[in-house]
């Protein structure tokens, strides 16, 4: 068989095999395809070592959990959240969540993949954050990791590096060697590429109700996001870098909010 050929069904049979939903759809209504080459357990283990590292990093400057009062309350909003994973796929459930707060000034938060959570306490300082509107930041990046964004954007990075060459390896069973081309681009492609609009999107209505089922106000992701706009009127936010406010994304967050409200009401009522 030709070797052009042979490239195209190895192609064609790749995309196939690493397409498909790493999430149940639900009230919020994602259920995209994603395209997710590289293995979990590669993209869970490199973020491990990132999220150690920085954990090392906080201690040494003796930033880590320097605020007890504000780490108890973000283990108790994350804890609600963590404890609605199921819904959107079970097998987070079992994931080793952890949760940190890092004493700093930017407005940011972040769960890497496998549930490695951080909160940078400027959010709740800077911001005056009310538990609905940390919930509202803590679930959108949790939804993250639960649609292993990290992953997509790693699995098309690959791609555009190593062609179908690597594509060839993948299929001929030369696993070994893939994934530690993988990790060899490290943590870089976790933290540099920025999500995708789209990936937004879905962070936000997966968030959304992640925090109405955990008992928090949905509405209160509108009056996160513009609070963290106002914060900085002449350069954005360092949580916003990547997380681009608009008048459609608001719009999106308060159409969805009277779908997810019924959740909210029936988890207070409880």
């Amino acid at each position: 068989m030709p070797m052009l050929k042979k490239l195209t069904i190895v192609v064609l049979c790749s995309w196939l095999a690493a397409c498909a939903s790493t999430t149940q759809n639900s009230v919020s209504g994602v259920q995209r395809h994603q395209f997710l080459l590289l293995p979990t357990s590669t993209v869970n283990q490199m973020s491990s070592q990132s999220y150690a590292q920085t954990i090392q990093e906080a201690q040494k400057k003796q930033t880590l959990n320097a605020d007890k009062a504000l780490l108890n309350r973000v283990k108790t909003i994350s804890n609600r959240l963590i404890a609605q994973v199921g819904v959107f796929r079970p097998d987070a459930s079992q994931w080793k969540w952890e949760v940190n707060v890092e004493k700093n000034d930017q407005l940011n938060a972040y769960c890497m993949p496998g549930g490695k959570i951080m909160v940078y306490s400027g959010l709740a300082e800077k911001l005056k954050a009310t538990d609905d509107e940390l919930a509202a930041v803590i679930g959108h990046e949790i939804a993250h990791a639960l649609r292993e964004h990290g992953r997509e954007r790693m699995s098309q990075a690959y791609v555009q590096q190593f062609g179908l060459q690597a594509l060839a390896s993948l299929i001929g069973g030369n696993m070994g060697t893939i994934a530690a081309q993988g990790a060899g681009m490290g943590s870089q492609l976790l933290f540099a590429l920025p999500n995708g609009r789209e990936q937004e999107r879905e962070a936000d209505r997966m968030g959304l109700e992640l925090a109405a089922r955990a008992g928090y106000n949905p509405e209160a992701a509108v009056s996160l996001w513009q609070k963290m706009t106002a914060a900085n009127q002449n350069s954005q936010p360092e949580f916003l870098s990547t997380h681009p406010s608009s008048t459609n994304r608001i719009k999106d967050l308060q159409a969805l909010t009277p779908k997810v409200m019924p959740l909210y009401l029936a988890a207070k009522a409880k």
